[in-house]
């Protein structure tokens, strides 16, 4: 049995990042940047008004008459050259006139005709945008990085419309066991439903992997060979269960007996210690207990790190902040816990409580939770206040947010 960080390293090691392929901006959301995208132009391309008014050419003076020669539009530019004495009517967003050093705001002036006169007082500021002033031709965005919505306007007022992102990894997803049934499906007296498998498939999804749950392997070798052998071709294969040492868990052997390589197979772990990892065939595979509570938790500290890995990104260490807690704990034992918990706002500021009930087989106390409390081997009791780190229970943040 090894430390949580040195399994989380192990398993990291095995993984080196898929390929990647080239999409159109409007299919880049949430994916992995693995190549930079370079600016075609500047921007804004030419001078610009920042408000509705009138562009001159002089510093202004109020009460001084000035004449209207013409007007620029957004996408229709006022052709020519303006003089002290002279204004050009100008909207949001049009380009400035040749000459033009700052804009009048439109409610600083009165006009008749062709004349404006300035009023009394006259707004300090320019209002005018220079060429180039939010990124010139060339200005490179680097990889890698989780694509956002607003990547994506930056990127399109580049003049990008394609860019080159990691290839979604394929994730099979094998839940193991006689006793289990799909949901939906009327169980028998002795059977439960098999739910780990639709948590594990939909954090990875949410990190833009593609997850496939692949048939339920019973309890047979013929059988859990068989459902292997659908995992061909995935970057990433899951078990849950099956992953203990009774005489009906046989993820192992037969892992073994298809050629499989393990780097661990027991981990000093609350909930968790019965999680393993190697290489299958070119895959990386991950064994998951089959508790519900042990096998979503250590999708969240070994699946998606390694999903990361795949897609290129960052991947350790774990992004652990730090709280007070919002109520005493007792000490902890041998293995590095991992506590159900939620934030909590307690006197004005942040604090973490974490739940009672640490039993790993209810999931309602993890679906309650938003975040894990790190306890670490032989850790003391511990007061409220006292200062502790935790992991947001967020896929999105894992997958999205996280910092090298």
């Amino acid at each position: 049995m090894i430390g949580f960080d040195e399994a989380a390293e192990r398993l990291l090691a095995l993984i080196a990042p898929v390929g990647t392929e080239t999409v159109p901006l409007e299919d880049a959301d949430g994916r992995v940047l693995r190549a930079g995208v370079r600016a075609r132009r500047d921007q804004p391309p030419f001078a610009t008004s920042m408000m509705d008014g009138y562009a001159i050419a002089e510093a202004p003076t109020p009460g001084r008459a000035m004449r209207v020669v013409g007007e620029s539009a957004a996408g229709a530019r006022f052709v020519g050259r303006i003089e002290p004495g002279q204004a050009v009517r100008i909207f949001t967003g049009a380009p400035l006139p040749e000459g033009a050093t700052r804009v009048v705001l439109q409610e600083d002036v009165t006009r008749d005709a062709a004349m404006i006169r300035l009023g009394s007082r006259v707004e300090a500021a320019p209002y005018t945008r220079p060429k180039g002033e939010d990124f010139v031709a060339g200005t490179e965005v680097s990889a890698p990085r989780v694509l956002r919505p607003v990547d994506l306007a930056l990127f399109a007022a580049m003049n990008a419309d394609r860019v080159t992102v990691s290839r979604r990894p394929d994730v099979a997803i094998i839940a193991t066991g006689n006793e289990l049934v799909m949901p939906g499906a009327d169980p028998g007296p002795d059977q439960i439903i098999a739910s780990n498998a639709l948590a594990i498939a939909a954090m990875a999804r949410r990190v833009g992997a593609r997850a496939r749950i692949l048939p339920i392997a019973r309890d047979t070798e013929a059988s859990l060979r068989a459902v292997f052998a659908l995992a061909e071709g995935a970057d990433l294969i899951v078990t849950i269960g099956g992953a203990s040492v009774g005489d009906h868990d046989l993820v192992a052997p037969v892992f073994d007996a298809l050629g499989g390589r393990r780097v661990f197979d027991r981990v000093a772990l609350r909930p968790g210690k019965p999680t393993s990892a190697g290489l299958l065939r070119g895959a990386v595979f991950l064994g998951l207990p089959g508790n519900p509570v042990s096998s979503i938790v250590c999708g969240h500290v070994f699946m998606l790190p390694a999903l990361r890995a795949l897609a290129g990104l960052p991947a350790w260490p774990l992004p652990f902040l730090t709280v007070p807690l919002a109520r005493d704990i007792g000490p902890n034992g041998p293995r590095l816990h991992l506590m159900r918990a939620r934030l909590e706002i307690v006197d004005g500021a942040p604090a973490i409580a974490p739940f009672v009930s640490q039993d790993s087989g209810l999931v309602s106390v993890l679906a309650a939770a938003d975040a894990l409390l790190r306890r670490e081997p032989g850790a003391p009791a511990q007061a409220a206040g006292s200062m502790v780190h935790y992991l947001p229970l967020d896929a999105r943040c894992i997958g999205g947010d996280w910092q090298a």
